[in-house]
């Protein structure tokens, strides 16, 4: 009897402090009544955004309790999955994987967008930080004496247009970067943009063309097997999973000393998304984040693992890097329409 009155004390105190098993269920319940969560990668298959995408939902299933799934929605430079997101159910069943460029630059590229990034998508948290990497031709910087980034733009000015880069097409970052550098640098360099990265990269191979500015995956190979020589990264310091190659800072007697281009990637979901889903993603894709397992595996992409404050700190992030973005827009005069 003695024994039955403590335990129904014990019981009430562990009521009245809210530490019973209850409420961490009531918190445990699936988003979107236990659809599976959708998550968005607007590029194809096998790319570094695409495995960053299946390297989150795989463990952000396990986070959430339930069916979490990549849809590869490709094309318009991300805009085709980016509406997806835009126009998916405000119940946090549909989120994607966005570089900030999507709210920060596009916009100043078209007249007109299928949504306004804004207003219809909801930035949940950052989820890696970004930085693309110059390559030449390792022949090729033989023969012109390219011996570091310092000297290539120096060639270039020497030379005007006789260095040629290679892009994955207009208006991407790699084309957006090298238009600053050209401009901040006083460089002389020949933008040649293709369709996607690949074809570009065996024009380097070959020698037709001569650098690239990508993202580290594509290029990684090349490089540990001779055929590239890496000169600088495009973020303002040295990258931990790069530490013998400089960045931007260090190029401040060429002009680059305040340029940066570091196109990171965030998870959103659909504008209008109430906030307490919105917080319960945040915290979700944060467990994520933090994961030693995840961080580990985005190293080989040259990837960080990078988790906003909050979603509130995020939207304050891409709005102060907007105006940065619209520059180098209007300075690269690139346009998709």
């Amino acid at each position: 009897m003695l024994q039955t009155t403590r335990l129904r004390r014990r019981t009430a105190l562990l009521a009245g402090a809210g530490l019973l098993a209850a409420p961490a269920v009531a918190r445990a319940q699936p988003l979107a009544g236990g659809r599976p969560v959708r998550v968005i990668v607007p590029f194809p298959p096998g790319g570094a955004i695409d495995i960053t995408g299946r390297l989150l939902a795989e463990r952000l299933g396990q986070v959430l309790g339930q069916t979490v799934v990549v849809e590869n929605r490709a094309g318009a430079g991300g805009l085709i999955g980016a509406d997806a997101i835009a126009k998916g159910d405000k119940d946090g069943s549909v989120i994607g994987l966005l570089g900030v460029t999507m709210f920060s630059a596009m916009p100043f590229m078209h007249s007109r967008m299928p949504f306004d990034p804004q207003k219809d998508l909801v930035p949940v948290t950052q989820i890696t930080d970004g930085a693309l990497l110059c390559v030449v031709n390792a022949d090729t910087a033989r023969r012109r004496g390219w011996t570091d980034f310092r000297a290539l733009i120096q060639w270039s000015r020497a030379n005007p247009e006789q260095v040629k880069m290679g892009s994955s097409g207009t208006a991407t970052s790699s084309h957006l970067n090298i238009a600053a550098i050209n401009r901040f640098a006083n460089a002389q360099i020949l933008h040649v943009p293709y369709r996607g990265g690949a074809p570009a990269i065996n024009d380097v191979l070959a020698g037709n063309i001569d650098m690239m500015f990508d993202v580290m995956p594509a290029l990684m190979t090349h490089v540990e097997s001779g055929k590239f020589k890496a000169l600088a990264v495009s973020s303002a310091n040295r990258l931990p999973i790069l530490p013998d190659i400089p960045g931007m800072k260090e190029f401040a007697d060429l002009g680059l000393g305040n340029h940066a281009l570091e196109p990171w990637n965030l998870i959103a979901t659909a504008g209008g998304t109430p906030e307490p889903i919105v917080q319960r993603l945040f915290e979700a894709i944060r467990t994520v984040g933090q994961q030693r397992e995840f961080v580990e595996r985005l190293r080989p992409l040259g990837y960080g693992s990078v988790v906003s404050e909050s979603p509130a700190a995020l939207v304050q992030r891409v709005r102060q890097e907007t105006p940065r973005w619209r520059e180098i827009v209007e300075i690269s005069g690139a346009r998709l329409d």
